[in-house]
């Protein structure tokens, strides 16, 4: 089992201008979260397209997992988001990821092999499967000694959450080429729009 200490903070970031007066969710329903999973590498196209079927044939039970997916991505955007601010957790979002990490855990075993042994996950055709490596990624990541490195965009209205590894720990942007150049046009507008001269009223 491979899993990237960055996939919390990938999920918490699949709503996108969160911030912002009109965030846009990217995972609100069963078919895109499927979608997301199996770009991610969480879900196998099969498994994917069990989830998207499950949509079709039992929309309650698709709608619920959705809400669970929904309600752990929130939490974890909260956790890191304080931790980033230098604040605790809040306490509610963390029980509620605890118990996320806990539903992973009773899923992990040692896979038979060559040495060293190897983590998997048992009964990956669950339906919460994806949720799994999500909660277990967040876990991995609050424990690890690159918590402190954790940010949120400077952008206006951005608020994705990003892993500083740069050199100096100085990055703002969860990407140069998108807020950071945003930022940079907007500050160069106000500073022409200061220096340029007002017309003598009539």
């Amino acid at each position: 089992m491979a899993v990237s200490v960055l996939l919390g903070l990938d999920f918490a970031n699949t709503v996108s201008w969160r911030l912002s007066p009109q965030p846009k969710d990217k995972v609100n329903d069963i078919a895109a979260l499927a979608s997301w999973a199996q770009r991610a590498g969480i879900l196998s196209a099969s498994q994917a397209g069990r989830l998207r079927r499950l949509a079709i044939r039992s929309p309650a039970r698709a709608a619920s997992l959705a809400k669970r997916a929904i309600r752990l991505r929130e939490s974890i955007y909260r956790i890191f988001a304080a931790v980033a601010s230098s604040r605790r957790p809040p306490v509610r979002d963390l029980a509620l990821l605890n118990q996320a990490v806990r539903d992973a855990s009773a899923r992990l075993e040692l896979a038979p092999g060559r040495l060293p042994l190897r983590w998997r996950w048992m009964d990956q055709e669950a339906l919460d499967f994806l949720l799994w490596p999500i909660a277990y990624a967040a876990a991995e990541l609050l424990t690890s000694p690159e918590v402190s490195r954790v940010r949120i965009c400077a952008g206006a209205g951005c608020g994705w959450l990003f892993l500083d590894r740069s050199r100096n720990h100085t990055r703002r942007w969860c990407d140069m080429s998108d807020c950071g150049n945003r930022e940079k046009a907007r500050r160069h507008y106000q500073r022409v729009r200061r220096k340029k001269p007002r017309k003598n009223p009539r």
